[in-house]
């Protein structure tokens, strides 16, 4: 059966499929002059602005990065958008006879989502599944010290929250940031990636608020095939991109004349 999803060219629309959570919205793009693929993930970020835009300048808004690959695209939409930008920690949990094969994920918050289909497909024995759960949090935790020196998490009750990775292909991971933020009570919650399969925009759409995927092919293959230029983002380059995004939030809130 064919996603219940609608293309549409540069416009947000109603779905027409009923939704437990109200004002529920997709944005995708048939238009031409997106990139075939997307020269890196700058670039990426750029092209999620536009359909973001009614988000700029906004106090309430708040643009969340699924770190390591989604930073350098969520500081692109953040910058742009002129929003606060701050990290959701998530881990990936790999199946042990190919890591690239989501089990499942963890987010902060003891936030722990299972991909029921693959365990069902594969099982992996208990006491094997605990030790990837175990090294992943203890991964979690080392890049949440790391990226953050001591810097809280903002407060995410009754603000719209905007989650951004560099694309998705099970969506394991964003399915645990999205329950990760949904405890907080959040306002609204908008996914923008910039590509992503058709089957796990549909597992996402009853999860949120809003969708934004510019490039939504038939066939994934992976998140890298649709980037030129694809290199592992490194620890450096997030706190980079953060502590830049804190002198941005400082000039925010400074007085003018």
């Amino acid at each position: 059966m064919q996603p219940r999803l609608e293309a549409i060219n540069g416009s947000h629309r109603q779905l027409k499929r009923p939704a437990p959570i109200a004002a529920r919205e997709v944005f995708m793009s048939h238009d031409l002059a997106l990139p075939t693929v997307f020269v890196d993930r700058t670039q990426a970020g750029r092209c999620l602005v536009e359909p973001l835009a009614r988000y700029a300048g906004r106090p309430d808004v708040i643009v969340l990065a699924l770190p390591r690959g989604g930073v350098p695209v969520a500081y692109e939409v953040a910058t742009a958008l002129n929003v606060r930008l701050d990290l959701l920690m998530v881990r990936k949990l790999g199946m042990p006879f190919q890591p690239e094969f989501a089990m499942g994920a963890i987010a902060s918050g003891g936030v722990t989502f299972l991909n029921d289909d693959m365990l069902r497909a594969y099982p992996v024995d208990r006491a094997v599944f605990d030790a990837v759960v175990a090294r992943e949090t203890e991964e979690l935790a080392r890049r949440e010290r790391a990226y953050r020196g001591g810097r809280p998490a903002q407060q995410l009750k009754d603000q719209v929250v905007i989650l951004v990775d560099d694309g998705l292909a099970t969506g394991a991971t964003m399915r645990a940031a999205i329950q990760a933020a949904r405890a907080q009570s959040p306002a609204r919650i908008v996914v923008a990636v910039p590509v992503a399969p058709p089957e796990t925009l549909e597992a996402l759409y009853g999860e949120v608020n809003e969708l934004v995927c510019p490039r939504v092919p038939e066939r994934m293959v992976s998140v890298g095939y649709w980037y030129q230029d694809f290199p592992q983002t490194s620890d450096e380059e997030v706190m980079t991109l953060m502590g830049q995004a804190d002198q941005q939030a400082l000039c925010r809130s400074a007085p003018h004349d």
